[in-house]
C-alpha cells in the first residue's frame, strides 16, 4: 500500500497527523507546499492525500484540480481554518472526498482518512485488475470457433454480447476480447448485474453523489467512469431490472450520463460486452428486456459451447485446473489415471468449466494418493456409473448439499466434501473459505473480501432468521448485534421472510 501524503504548511499539524497515522500503522509523506507535491506526482502517488486549502503559493484546490485530471480515483481530504461555505462548495465541486476543519479532533480526523482509505484501495482494486489473463483453454473444433471470433474482434471496438451456459467461461471470453483490443491498456471491469441488489445497482453502474440518499457520505464513481477508455463487462444482463434497461440504452445511445444524485452530465468512453445464460429473445418476448436495448447489444453475438460439447478438451482442462489448485495450496499437484480421465471425458457436467475447476480444487484437498483413480472421485460423480472406464452409462444428475455463491453464480462444492467439513472440526469450513477465495483471485475477480462478506453475512442472518422463526429482533439478538442494524442488512442483502417481533 502506498502512503498517505500530507500537504501543509503548518508543521505542527504534519507532526500531529504523522504520529496519528503511524499509530495505526499507516505510512506517511510529507510536504510543506503544493509544489513540492506536485513535483512529487511526476515520480509517485499517494493513497491518499490530505491538503491544507491555503498555503503560500499554489493552494490546495489547485492541487485537487491537478489530482483530480490525473488520478480521478484518488481520494482527496481538504483541510482550513477557514471553515466557510464558500471553501467548502469550492472543495466538493472540485471533486473532494471530505471537507475537515480546524481545528478537528484527531480521532474524528485518522476515522476520516481511514475511510478514505478503503475507498482508494477498493479503486485500486478494481482499476488494476489481474496481472494476466487467465488463460483459456481448448482444442475442440467448437473452441476454435471461439478463437478465431476474438481474433476478427480483436481491433474492433464493437459490442458483443456473448451467450452460453453457467460455467462455460463467459468472463474470459470477455477477457481476452479486451486483451486483445486497442484499449488492452486500459481498465477492463466486470459486473454481475444479478449479484446486486436493484436498489443498489444503479449506483453501482453509474456512482452517486454525496448525498444522494441516506449512507452516501461520499461522492462515489461507478463501473462506467471507472471502465473509462476501458471496457466495461455486465453479466448476466438479462437480469437487469427493466427501469435500468432504460437507463443502460441512453448511455450505449448517446454515450452520456448521470451519478445518482447528479445533474451534471458525464461522458463515457467506454466498449460494453455483456453476457447472458439466457434466452433473450424469449425475455423480450415476455416483456422482460426491452427490445431496443436487446437489438443495440447484439451486434456481434458469440455463443460459447458447453463442456458436453466440447469433451475432448477435458483432459487438458484437468491438468491446468490440479496444478492451479495446487499452486494455490502450496501443495504437490495431483495426477489423474487415464481411467479417470476417460471417466470424466464421459459425464455430463451440468456447471460445465467451473464445475471441473470444482472438482479439482476437491481433489486437491480430499483424494488420499498423489494418481487420483475413479474410486476417488465425490460419490455422487460415481453412483450409477460404470466406473470401469470403459463407455460410462448415461450420468444422473449431480446432486449438490453445498454451495457458494459468487457474483450470481453458484460454485458447488461436492457433497462428500461437505459433510467431510461438516465433522471436520472448528477449521475445516476455512478450508473451503480459502479454496473459493483463491479460485476468485486466480480468476481475477474483484473486490473479493466484499462478496465473501455478504454471503458470510447473508448466511449468519438466514440462519438466525430460522432459528427464530423470521424474528428479526431475537435473531438480532441472538447475533450480538442491533435491531437497526439486521434491518438495514436484511433490506440491503434482499433476504425474505423477516418479521417485527
Amino acid at each position: 500500500m502506498k502512503p498517505i501524503w500530507i500537504v501543509d504548511d503548518d508543521e505542527s499539524i504534519r507532526w500531529v497527523l504523522e504520529k496519528a497515522l503511524a499509530r495505526e500503522n499507516l505510512a506517511t509523506k510529507s510536504f510543506s507546499n503544493a509544489r513540492e507535491a506536485i513535483a512529487a506526482l511526476e515520480f509517485e502517488t499517494p493513497q491518499v492525500l490530505v491538503s491544507d486549502i491555503r498555503m503560500p503559493g499554489d493552494s490546495g484546490l489547485d492541487l485537487l484540480a491537478l489530482v483530480k485530471s490525473r488520478h480521478p480515483g484518488l481520494p482527496v481530504i481538504i483541510i482550513t481554518a477557514f471553515s466557510d461555505l464558500d471553501s467548502a462548495v469550492a472543495a466538493f465541486q472540485g471533486g473532494a472526498f471530505e471537507y475537515l476543519a480546524k481545528p478537528f479532533d484527531i480521532d474524528k480526523a485518522v476515522e476520516l482518512i481511514r475511510r478514505a482509505l478503503d475507498e482508494s484501495l477498493r479503486e485500486t482494486s478494481v482499476e488494476s485488475g489481474p496481472a494476466d489473463t487467465p488463460e483459456i483453454l481448448g482444442q475442440a473444433p467448437a473452441m476454435q470457433e471461439v478463437f478465431r471470433a476474438i481474433g476478427r474482434l480483436s481491433q474492433s471496438n464493437v459490442t458483443v454480447l456473448i451467450t452460453g451456459e453457467s460455467g462455460s467461461g463467459k468472463e474470459l471470453v470477455a477477457r481476452a476480447l479486451h486483451k486483445h483490443s486497442p484499449r488492452a491498456s486500459q481498465p477492463f471491469i466486470a459486473l454481475n448485474t444479478a449479484a446486486i441488489p436493484k436498489d443498489l445497482l444503479e449506483s453501482e453502474l453509474f456512482g452517486h453523489e454525496r448525498g444522494a440518499f441516506t449512507g452516501a457520505q461520499t461522492t462515489r464513481r461507478g463501473r462506467f467512469e471507472q471502465a473509462e477508455n476501458g471496457t466495461l463487462f455486465l453479466d448476466e444482463i438479462g437480469d437487469m431490472p427493466f427501469d435500468l434497461q432504460t437507463r443502460l440504452l441512453r448511455v450505449l445511445s448517446d454515450g452520456h450520463f448521470y451519478r445518482v444524485g447528479g445533474h451534471q452530465p458525464l461522458k463515457a468512453n467506454v466498449r460494453v460486452i455483456t453476457a447472458t445464460h439466457q434466452n433473450l429473445e424469449q425475455r423480450v418476448r415476455d416483456g422482460l428486456f426491452r427490445e431496443d436495448l436487446y437489438h443495440r447489444l447484439n451486434v456481434i453475438r458469440l455463443r460459447l459451447p458447453s463442456l458436453r460439447e466440447r469433451r475432448e478438451d477435458i483432459p487438458i482442462l484437468v491438468r491446468h485446473f490440479l496444478v492451479q489448485s495446487a499452486r494455490q495450496l502450496g501443495v504437490e499437484a495431483k495426477r489423474m489415471s487415464d481411467a479417470t480421465l476417460h471417466f470424466l471425458s464421459g459425464l455430463d457436467l451440468p456447471g460445465n468449466v467451473r464445475q471441473l475447476e470444482n472438482l479439482c480444487n476437491w481433489i486437491t484437498v480430499m483424494a488420499p494418493g498423489q494418481t487420483v483413480e475413479v474410486k476417488d472421485l465425490p460419490l455422487e460423480l460415481t453412483q450409477g456409473q460404470d466406473t470401469s472406464g470403459h463407455s460410462p452409462a448415461a450420468p444422473a444428475p449431480a446432486h449438490e448439499s453445498f454451495s457458494m455463491t459468487h457474483h450470481g453464480t453458484v460454485s458447488s462444492v461436492p457433497p462428500a466434501l461437505a459433510e467431510a467439513t461438516a465433522h471436520g472440526g472448528p477449521d475445516s469450513w476455512l478450508t473451503l473459505l480459502e479454496l473459493q477465495a483463491a479460485s476468485m483471485l486466480s480468476n481475477g475477480q474483484h473486490e473479493v473480501m466484499d462478496v465473501l462478506g455478504r454471503q458470510f453475512e447473508s448466511a449468519l442472518i438466514r440462519t438466525a432468521l430460522k432459528h427464530t422463526h423470521g424474528r428479526k429482533n431475537d435473531a438480532a439478538v441472538r447475533l450480538g448485534i442491533g435491531r437497526n442494524t439486521i434491518t438495514r442488512k436484511i433490506a440491503e442483502l434482499g433476504i425474505d421472510g423477516a418479521k417485527d417481533d
